[in-house]
This record gives structure tokens, sequence and C-alpha cells, in this order.
């Protein structure tokens, strides 16, 4: 069995440098702190979790709260990436994972904040759910360690991706291409939704833009392709119809890429069209799509990282909000028409 005199001795270090690197402490350099925890897993290195949660009264596990309504699970490729992203930091740092249980049809099931507490979680993520359910609110309401992804409450950590900016970038790369009627089917109301579709009216206006017709901007719920392509074919048949049409996520851009298609239209000689999040797929298909990457890896490292923190340091870690920027991907899928 591995011991820390054996990583002492593999690291050049004293066992008590690597003790200190293995418990998070700060006052190792994070250099010499990220080769011990390298070199510790490569040799095989097991804590002693029993021993570990008696000195510092803590299960060092996580909970992860995630709640698709959507029912695609951890095939959502936008949670999926960031999840896996936060696992892996989580991990580095000593702490397992564990969902909590949603399943709201078992009989005698704990609400989120009762399941907390019987695992003796140290702190938890919340991810994707109905941040105004009951439920929520009592978790939120807690003395437990919260880290919330995307959706701001009072005195939370919170991890956002900077929707604001990624809907202005992408939106002026359109109008750059000499887009002016531009429709926009965005996604079910939530706080990511309200800030894009901010972010739309007022890139649109700054542009001067400053007349979008009502029937240009639709709903749809994130990720449903069967609504998207028929709101595609809606806009498609409309009198003056949008050069360009942006999409609430990749994944419902597929559907409106079908209705496009089927009616023997070419994108994008005969309509643009623009996605968002910037998942793997939407790069693999041809033409490749003109959308907006979130960066899933920094926003799971940062939450996992600030979560950790909370839970060691709560009386130095600031509770913040953390805007994590994307970046534009300009694909093939926006016809240049300023000629």
């Amino acid at each position: 069995m591995v011991s820390l005199k054996d990583i002492s001795a593999a690291c050049g270090v004293s066992v008590a440098t690597v003790s200190k690197a293995l418990n998070g402490h700060k006052d190792v350099g994070q250099e010499t702190r990220e080769r011990i925890r390298k070199v510790a897993m490569e040799l095989g290195y097991m804590p002693n979790a029993a021993a570990k949660a008696l000195k510092t009264n803590r299960s060092y596990n996580l909970g992860i709260l995630f709640v698709d309504e959507s029912q695609s699970g951890l095939t959502h490729d936008y949670y999926a990436a960031l999840l896996d992203s936060f696992k892996k930091e989580a991990e580095l740092q000593g702490y397992d994972l564990t969902f909590i249980n949603s399943n709201s049809q078992r009989q005698n099931r704990m609400s989120y904040l009762a399941h907390s507490r019987y695992r003796g979680f140290d702190g938890v993520c919340i991810a994707c759910v109905n941040f105004y359910d009951p439920e929520i609110m009592e978790l939120v309401r807690s003395d437990i360690p919260i880290v919330t992804i995307d959706h701001v409450f009072n005195n939370r950590m919170v991890i956002q991706s900077d929707n604001v900016q990624g809907m202005t970038d992408l939106l002026n790369y359109i109008i750059g291409k000499g887009h002016r009627r531009i429709a926009f089917i965005h996604g079910t109301d939530s706080a990511v939704t309200q800030n894009r579709l901010s972010a739309f009216y007022k890139t649109c206006y700054e542009n001067g833009i400053t007349e979008i017709p009502e029937e240009y901007v639709q709903e749809a719920p994130y990720r449903d392709m069967n609504k998207t392509a028929k709101l595609t074919e809606y806009l498609l048949d409309l009198p003056v119809r949008p050069t360009c049409i942006l999409y609430p996520d990749d994944y419902a851009a597929f559907g409106g890429i079908n209705a496009i298609r089927e009616r023997g239209l070419s994108i994008p000689d005969d309509i643009s069209i623009a996605g968002y999040d910037g998942v793997r797929i939407s790069q693999q298909i041809r033409p490749n799509l003109t959308t907006l990457a979130q960066d899933t890896k920094t926003m799971g490292k940062e939450a996992a990282d600030k979560l950790i923190r909370l839970i060691e340091q709560p009386r130095t870690t600031l509770v913040e909000t953390v805007l994590v920027p994307g970046h534009l991907l300009t694909g093939s899928t926006v016809k240049d028409i300023t000629g």
C-alpha cells in the first residue's frame, strides 16, 4: 500500500509537504501541489477516507442536484461536459460525488435538503433544476455550502456562462455579415434566456436595427428539435422572411436544419442560421454550425474549486458570481450578404 513516505521520496519533498498538498493547504505552491497530486495518482495512493473524515469532521462527499426536465440526462452535451470537469477537479482535491435522488414518484422520498443531510454532504452543486421549486429554495436557504450553475441566488456562489457577452459577440458577427432581418427562437423563461434575449435586443438597437417584427422572436424549449422545426417552417412562410435564424442551442438548431432542407433550401445560400453552446457535433456536420461555444471545462472546474473553498475556508472565501466567457465559432452557416 502506497504511503505518504513513498510519495515524499518520489517527489523529493518532505512528508509534511505531501500531506499539506494532498489536503489542499495553500502554503504549498500550486505547481508543487499539482506535481505531488499527479505522482500520488500515478502511484495509486488511496487515503484512508474514514480516518480523514473523523479527523476533519467532513465526509469529503459533494452532492450533485441535476433534474433535467427534457429527460436527456447526462447525454445533455452542455451539462455532461460541465459535470465531467466538475468531477475531475473535485476528485483531484480528494472529494467524491453523489447525485441527489430526484425521483418525485418514489414513495417516502426525502426532500433535497433531507437527502443532503442524510448523506452528510459537505456541499452541493445545483446544476440543472427548476430554481423556483420550493424544495430548491429550502436547500438554498440552508446552512449547507452551495454553488449554483447559471442561476443567481442572494448570498450564494454562482458560476455563470457570460450569456450577455456571448449573444453580443454572436449577433455582432451576424450583423457584420450584412444581416438585418434576424429571427431569434429563444429558450423557455430562465435567467439564461432573459440575459440572451436582452442582449439580442440591445445589440440590434446598437447596430441601428430598431424595428424587429414580433413574429421574428419565438420561444421553444431548449433541445426541442420538433418545436424548432415547426417554428422554422413558420418563419420561412412569412411574407418577409428573415435572412438568418438564431436557435436556443445547437441541438435545437438541428431541428431547424432539417426543416430548411426539407424545403429544398440550402444553408447558408438560401438562409443563414446560428446555434449556441458549441457542442462537438456542431463542428462535425457540414456545413459546420456558426455558434457560441460555452467554456464548460472552466465552468465545471471553477464550480468544484469554489465549492470546496466554501467548505474548507468559509471565513475567507468571497461569495461571488463568477462569469465565464465563451468564444465564437464562426462556422459556415452564416452567409456574407454585404455585397
